[in-house]
């Protein structure tokens, strides 16, 4: 039996890194970092049709009403992003903020504060406890993210980029983001740089292994690691020749914004932010720059 070269899907052509173009960020510095900050409001009761990611439901999930997952993730954003946004602050860093149509509704003050910084939205869905899955037909898929789309753009203009709720996709994700308009995605995690999917969608790197949730809550690496996690990726892609690489650090207010957690943030984002040979921007500048250079190539 013999096999096409190559992913299983027509979603994007397989490429080694031999065989695509290398490019500079600006400044020409070969590394970006962007910071993703993420504010979300995750229901008590999601409707019944909902699908939520079903490794949420372990020791601390209690059943709807689920007022202890609830409370926890409110933590975020009634302090946990306001003790983010200070920090953010004081280092004069931008960042991008995955948010979702229901915390931008039922949280202005926060989006004000984000929009006010200058930072860039990124639509994230309906609500934190709502997936896209291959349980919904294409009718369904669409409508839901034009609803975000355009709920979005009432309170927060300016959102060119979707991640998807526990990045939840089907195969007809990207096309119907790329005819709802963005331009571009971080579901993807099979990169260290920037592509294009056959939608004409960038996929950019998201955080993956430096999304905080995914590294100390689900998987129980001990936050005392997380510096140096950041640190180990920084160091390692600083040390290659290749340009066009991306990393993106993932932050959740109800998690790195506790008290106990947020000198390890702190220590990961100074670090970030005293490396000269590292480009800081947000997500959608460095998607738009690596649009330019793929195309030029």
């Amino acid at each position: 039996m013999t096999f096409p070269r190559g992913p299983d899907h027509q979603l994007h052509p397989y490429a080694w890194p031999g065989a695509r173009p290398c490019f500079l960020w600006p400044g020409g510095k070969r590394v970006a970092a962007y910071v993703l900050l993420h504010v979300e409001h995750t229901e008590i009761v999601p409707s019944p049709d909902a699908h939520r990611d079903p490794r949420f439901r372990g020791a601390f999930f209690t059943g709807f009403p689920d007022w202890h997952g609830w409370s926890y993730r409110d933590y975020g954003n009634r302090i946990g992003a306001w003790r983010i946004l200070d920090l953010l602050d004081a280092l004069q860093l931008p960042a991008s903020v995955a948010v979702n149509l229901l915390a931008a509704v039922r949280h202005p003050e926060l989006v004000a504060a984000c929009a006010d910084r200058g930072f860039e939205p990124v639509a994230h869905g309906l609500s934190a406890s709502r997936m896209v899955t291959a349980r919904m037909s294409e009718e369904e898929e669409r409508t839901h993210i034009v609803e975000v789309r355009d709920g979005l753009a009432g309170i927060w203009p300016g959102a060119m980029g979707w991640l998807g709720q526990d990045h939840g996709a089907t195969e007809r994700t990207n096309d119907v983001l790329a005819e709802a308009g963005f331009a571009y995605s971080l579901d993807w995690a099979n990169d260290d740089e920037p592509y294009l999917h056959a939608s004409g969608l960038v996929a950019m790197p998201p955080p993956a292994d430096w999304d905080d949730v995914q590294t100390l809550w689900l998987r129980r690496v001990p936050v005392t690691r997380w510096p140096a996690l950041v640190k180990d990726a920084l160091d390692r892609l600083l040390g290659e020749p290749r340009g066009g690489r991306v990393l993106g650090i993932g932050v959740h207010p109800w998690m790195l914004g506790a008290p106990h957690r947020i000198r390890y943030l702190r220590e990961s984002l100074q670090d970030l932010a005293a490396r000269a040979d590292l480009h800081i921007a947000t997500v959608g500048a460095l998607a738009a720059h690596a649009r330019a250079a793929l195309h030029s190539a």
